[in-house]
């Protein structure tokens, strides 16, 4: 290893004028001058310790941790929530059957309409929908323009494999209620349902990612549902509040909640399955 940072000092003097040219380039460089400029990335991290003689350096002491420090030690701990949110909660999705474990077979209405009568395993309210969405999901089939089910989505949300089934649903007030589904077996499960006034949605990995205002200028709420084994259901694992970056315009705080916007990615339609986005 020394022998390689050692070689590497020697080294550093002659790749350095590479590399100076290297990045005047223009912005769009040949590939072989992208792998020349890569290659002399890695090697000035290997000698980034390097002294004028070609020895190590120094970069002095690291820093001390500090340990936390407990406040109020005597306070006895809660045991129980105060609310329930409805964070865990699942659901059996009654009369869908999913033919071979794939869930872009299904019709996400049908999904959608058989959730209206699913039994969750905790009863916290959280997975209802008001009056006037459950009527407009009930007609669906005969007034497909007032459909507030959105284009599905796929993703192998929970790391087994397949794909789980990702629904929008249209709130009044601008609100969206998202909802995820896993197969088990043939039986159709309700793994995450929530809603929300949301900038957007978005899939990154195996997370749900939703962005919601702030009643504070330039800053946003972001949540990041993540499959947990143990629960066997989506939770917010992250719930952050986050500076709006600069290139992004904040929403305005209204009366009503913000628009929300349609999930990264693109979407699978089944033929002849009707939907409400638009």
């Amino acid at each position: 290893m020394w022998a390689i940072v050692r070689l590497g000092c020697e080294t550093a003097a002659a790749v350095e004028e590479t590399r100076k040219r290297a990045v005047r380039r223009p912005h769009r460089v040949p590939a072989a001058t992208r792998t020349a400029v890569s290659a002399v990335t890695a090697l000035t991290l290997l000698t980034a310790g390097c002294g004028a003689a070609g020895e190590l350096k120094s970069a002095g002491d690291a820093p001390s941790a500090v340990e936390p420090q407990g406040l109020w030690p005597d306070l006895p701990p809660a045991s129980a929530a105060p609310y329930d949110y409805g964070e865990g909660e699942t659901a059996r999705i009654p009369g869908v059957r999913v033919t071979g474990g794939d869930v872009r077979r299904l019709d996400p209405v049908a999904v959608a309409q058989a959730g209206l009568k699913a039994r969750t395993n905790r009863d916290s309210g959280l997975d209802e929908l008001p009056d006037s969405t459950v009527r407009a999901i009930e007609a669906c089939r005969t007034a497909p323009d007032d459909c507030p089910v959105l284009a599905p989505y796929y993703r192998d949300l929970t790391g087994d494999g397949r794909d789980e089934l990702v629904l929008g649903i249209r709130m009044p007030d601008r609100q969206l209620a998202v909802r995820v589904y896993m197969p088990d077996g043939e039986r159709l499960i309700r793994i995450m349902s929530t809603y929300d006034a949301v900038i957007s949605v978005e899939l990154a990995g195996h997370d749900v990612i939703m962005r919601a205002p702030s009643v504070i200028p330039g800053y946003e709420y972001r949540t990041a549902w993540s499959w947990d084994d143990r629960q066997r259901a989506m939770l917010p694992t992250r719930d952050e509040i986050l500076r709006t970056p600069d290139h992004r315009k904040a929403p305005k705080p209204t009366s009503g909640p913000s628009s929300p916007a349609a999930p990264s990615g693109s979407p699978a339609v089944p033929s002849g399955s009707p939907s409400g986005a638009r």
